[in-house]
């Protein structure tokens, strides 16, 4: 999966990967046709342990959570390594965790721990001496060359563009497959960002379909023009379905409160859908070449 994600890169005018957090998000997001899946750092800390995203969600949760999504799909997954849990050291471990557990790639931030979801308030960078150490263990402790390094910069937000654009060209050189600068406040920091370095840029759009105040929103089409190789969509997924689950259950409880029937199959999906989704077919065929009845004959 990591040639095939290096191969993607290499050959398509731009990607887009859906933020993922569990098996579900990832079956769909490849039904739906795309060619690469990102897990959202904030997605998996918020649904799994029902926190904010500050920097407590650990090691062997996310890679856990990672190996469960990435054996899910057949398609290649981006993991969110945090901050690489520590210094250059631990950093060094964390990549060979991540790509025993089957993912392509992993981000590492240059934030200070505990880090923080890079669009709220409050961040704080480490030295660039020691992001680039990182990047270097990152690189250094891959078992193959195709497995890649995103080396994520949250400079914008704490130093400006021009600090970016500096960690954007140390990170290259320090071996960094490609550039994430996160919070970008429009199209000038991106192309600042894309100017300054020969490798993939990385731009996260968060919910894809609606603007934030950190970062515009900004079409798939306009960030091609700008030389962006990768979008993410970090938040899509999990809004979509905190919003989709959210009028279920309003219309569900209307109906209970109003003592009448509600028949909304635009609110759920049929079983069938789930059947298909979850390739229950596969488990069927298996199960009438060596499961037998109590009688001794196969299943119909």
């Amino acid at each position: 999966m990591s040639s095939k994600l290096r191969d993607l890169l290499n050959t398509e005018p731009i990607l887009v990967s859906p933020g993922v957090y569990d098996c579900y998000s990832a079956k769909v997001a490849e039904m739906a046709g795309f060619k690469l899946l990102s897990t959202t750092g904030a997605g998996l800390v918020n649904s799994r342990l029902g926190v904010p995203d500050v920097g407590i969600f650990s090691l062997r949760d996310n890679v856990d959570a990672c190996r469960m999504i990435a054996r899910s799909v057949a398609l290649p997954v981006s993991a969110d390594a945090e901050a690489g849990y520590g210094n250059a050291a631990t950093v060094y471990y964390v990549v060979r965790e991540f790509e025993s557990a089957g993912v392509s790639a992993v981000s590492i931030e240059d934030q200070a721990i505990p880090k923080r979801c890079g669009h709220v308030a409050g961040k704080n960078v480490v030295p660039l001496l020691d992001m680039t150490r990182k990047i270097e263990a990152a690189v250094a402790a891959r078992s193959s060359p195709d497995f890649l390094i995103v080396a994520r910069t949250d400079a914008i937000a704490t130093g400006g563009i021009e600090d970016a654009v500096k960690r954007a060209k140390a990170y290259e050189a320090a071996g960094a497959d490609v550039i994430f600068p996160d919070a970008v406040r429009g199209a000038d920091d991106i192309s600042r960002i894309v100017d300054a370095v020969s490798i993939p840029v990385r731009i996260n759009m968060g919910f894809g379909l609606r603007t934030r105040t950190t970062t515009p929103l900004i079409s798939v089409a306009e960030l091609r023009d700008l030389g962006v190789r990768w979008v993410s969509l970090s938040r899509i997924l999990p809004a979509a379905a905190i919003r989709g689950m959210s009028e279920a259950l309003r219309v569900m409880r209307e109906g209970i409160e109003t003592g009448t029937l509600q028949e909304r199959p635009d609110l759920v999906a049929d079983m069938s859908d789930i059947q298909a989704l979850m390739d229950y077919e596969t488990f069927f065929d298996v199960e009438r070449r060596f499961v037998t009845c109590p009688e001794g004959e196969g299943l119909a």
